[in-house]
């Protein structure tokens, strides 16, 4: 059973930065790579390049260019529509960094199941939660929308990364409040045609 342990927490932390990516896409990578470089996280073979000095320069720069941009009427809004796809492939991606030793099959299946539909639960739970905020306030609200995503994702790179048992109950937490509160939406949005009737 003991030989599992390292598996299992590899799951747990690919798990805890896919849910990162749900809220900033670039800042998990950012830490990866900044972790990397300074030692901080071992390097993986597969993924050496990610802990270059390049790397860590270009990850942080994407990564202040999405936070600033979401911050900018419109331009968040916009961001949202492509944010889901674009978090996919990233929260795969770095669930399959976590298991470079399997064979390619399974490796891409963790990575899409539990990576790519962590990712896209969570990106697209906050992009609903975006347009909600800018149809009931105008817009006005969307920076306070935008610095919680930026702390989410910050929070969550920073436990995924070292606390990764926790990361999974963070991940686990969010998942289930995101069905609890789309199963209340989809009710009001059933209710509300039969009422105009």
């Amino acid at each position: 059973m003991t030989e599992y342990i390292p598996y299992i927490l590899s799951f747990f932390v690919g798990v805890g930065l896919a849910a990162a990516t749900g809220f900033r896409i670039f800042l998990p990578i950012f830490f990866i790579s900044l972790g990397t470089y300074l030692g901080w996280i071992p390097e993986n073979e597969s993924y050496a390049w990610i802990g270059g000095l390049p790397a860590v320069i270009a990850t942080g720069l994407a990564t202040v260019i999405e936070i600033l941009a979401y911050y900018i009427p419109y331009v968040d809004n916009l961001l949202d529509s492509i944010s889901v796809p674009l978090a996919t492939i990233a929260g795969s991606l770095l669930v399959a960094s976590q298991f470079t030793e399997l064979n390619a099959w399974t490796q891409w299946s963790l990575a899409i199941i539990a990576g790519g539909g962590t990712a896209a639960s969570i990106s697209s739970a906050l992009a609903g939660t975006r347009a909600a905020s800018t149809a009931t306030t105008a817009g006005i609200a969307n920076p306070v929308v935008s610095t919680l995503e930026t702390i989410g994702a910050s929070i969550m790179s920073v436990v995924a990364i070292f606390l990764p048992v926790l990361a999974i109950i963070f991940v686990l937490f969010i998942l289930f409040l995101i069905i609890k509160f789309g199963k209340q939406l989809a009710r009001k949005i059933q209710r509300k045609p039969k009422a105009l009737q």
